[in-house]
């Protein structure tokens, strides 16, 4: 490979607060540094909000909201459907600012383009199932329901797929009437500058805003009595103090959080497909940077030699790689920091006595030195006392668990206080649905593992989330139900 065929990112010239339709300087806040995490290079700098500046961004996004739930459902919806065809038309150049920002490979933040365009045109065909109903009271009344839009969300987004989660995740509140205001993650925000920039007027002044910045910023949106619901994806952590900051103002919230999430073999499983679910389920490809990644394998033991042996195949062909290099299969991951993180984990894995089966250090090519790279890893022996075992890694390593009593396999699998996906490998019909409704997890694959649906709903239990997102339900979610009783007697 050389340097020619890496895709250099056209970064956007906007690096300031984006709000009321106009750029603007942080009042206070300053500017971050942004570096490549795939090169070590510097991507330029970038505006901090404060709580000064989300204040403004309110107040902008309120006026913007006050003319934007006038406009009739079907402009709404042809104003979107404009807006996924610009995400389509400009994929190539947000994925490749992605995959600088946030070390993710190229080729797949192309897909999470599609993805996001493919959001926006969903929601966007949804916006007249936006229905009341009427309520019988007799030939003297009429009493219906209708839905109306919230006012002024704010979305505070992941750094794992920062254009697909912008693009895709401000439709519903859009479809539905509200105006948005996008926190986009502070180690990534330069796709969602770069998309403010691409859909400047298309919509009302202040219908569309985007304010980077760290915690601060996001818990001045959280607590601010002019936002009317707050959505996170983001960790457990992060969702605890977004619910207790929009606790002061009772407003709702919608929060994706995170996952130690199962994948389960059954003996009458074929090893060889099960193993590559397995790998497919931990998205090396990004790292295994994902709330929904399958990162704990419970494997019967009457197949776990022949399912350890295909994992090491199939996970030969993930090699970290330049994130912006079309051919790279694995990219970086986001930040030094978090590096350390998942490497600190690896360490933990060793010292508790897990087997290494594949990976455990970092690649030695002299083009990957200074970015945050780790090979894709995989323990087996693992015991549930130890960390890679119980606490969400959100980095490329997988612990594969071997079980023989169903029971006590599915009382650990439900153990943790996550609740997020869990994927069921079986050729017997009855033990997958027993399974399916056994296991505690808001969205469950059957032979599955990995993918999203369009209209089926998508979200946790427990301590994984509160709501669903990708359906109807998303869409209906940022209305509130408004109650109307009209009196016929007497007239």
């Amino acid at each position: 490979m050389t340097a020619e065929d890496i895709w250099e990112p056209r970064l956007p010239e906007q690096r300031g607060l984006y709000y009321g339709g106009r750029w603007h300087e942080p009042a206070a806040g300053g500017f971050s540094d942004m570096v490549d995490p795939g090169r070590g290079v510097s991507l330029g700098t970038v505006a901090n909000a404060d709580a000064g500046d989300v204040d403004r961004a309110v107040e902008a996004a309120r006026r913007g909201f006050l003319e934007w739930r006038d406009v009739a459902p079907l402009e709404r919806a042809r104003i979107l459907k404009e807006i996924a065809r610009i995400l389509r038309a400009n994929a190539k150049e947000l994925a490749t600012i992605d995959a600088a920002n946030c070390g993710n490979p190229v080729t797949e933040m192309m897909g999470d383009a599609a993805i996001a365009a493919a959001q926006v045109d969903f929601f966007a065909g949804l916006v007249t199932e936006m229905k009341g109903a009427s309520i019988p009271m007799g030939p003297d009344a009429v009493n219906f329901s209708m839905r109306e839009p919230l006012g002024v969300v704010a979305r505070i987004l992941a750094y794992n797929h920062p254009f697909m989660f912008c693009g895709g995740k401000m439709a519903a509140p859009l479809a539905a009437g509200n105006s948005v205001i996008v926190k986009p993650p502070a180690q990534a925000p330069l796709s969602t500058l770069r998309l403010a920039e691409l859909v400047d007027g298309l919509l009302p002044s202040g219908v569309f805003n985007v304010l980077p910045g760290g915690t601060p910023a996001g818990a001045a949106l959280a607590a601010h009595p002019g936002v009317a619901k707050v959505t996170l994806i983001g960790s457990v952590a992060a969702g605890r103090a977004v619910m207790r900051a929009a606790s002061e103002t009772i407003k709702p919230v919608l929060l994706e959080l995170g996952g130690k999430n199962a994948l389960i073999a059954y003996p009458d499983s074929d090893p060889r497909i099960v193993a590559r679910a397995a790998v497919a389920g931990m998205n090396f490809t990004w790292c295994g940077q994902s709330c929904g990644s399958t990162s704990r394998a419970f494997v019967h033991s009457r197949i776990l030699d022949d399912v350890l042996e295909e994992m090491e195949r199939s996970v030969a062909r993930f090699r970290p790689g330049i994130p912006t290099r079309p051919s790279t299969t694995m990219g970086a991951l986001v930040s030094r920091s978090h590096f350390e993180r998942v490497m600190e984990f690896i360490e933990s894995a060793k010292r508790e006595g897990a087997r290494l089966v594949a990976g455990g250090g970092c690649p030695t090519q002299p083009e990957l030195a200074k970015g945050n790279y780790i090979e894709p890893t995989i323990f087996a022996g693992v015991e549930p006392h130890m960390r890679i075992a119980r606490e969400e890694i959100f980095g490329p390593v997988l612990a594969v668990r071997e079980w023989s009593d169903e029971a006590a396999m599915i009382e650990e699998v439900n153990a943790l206080e996550y609740g997020l996906t869990c994927s069921i490998w079986t050729r017997d019909l009855v033990t997958a649905h027993r399974t399916a409704r056994r296991v505690e997890a808001g969205f469950v694959w059957i032979n599955e593992v990995s993918k999203h649906f369009l209209g089926a709903p998508f979200g946790g239990v427990k301590q994984s989330g509160i709501g669903r997102e990708e359906c109807l339900d998303e869409l209906l979610s940022f209305t509130h139900e408004k109650n109307i009783h009209v009196s016929l007697a007497g007239h």
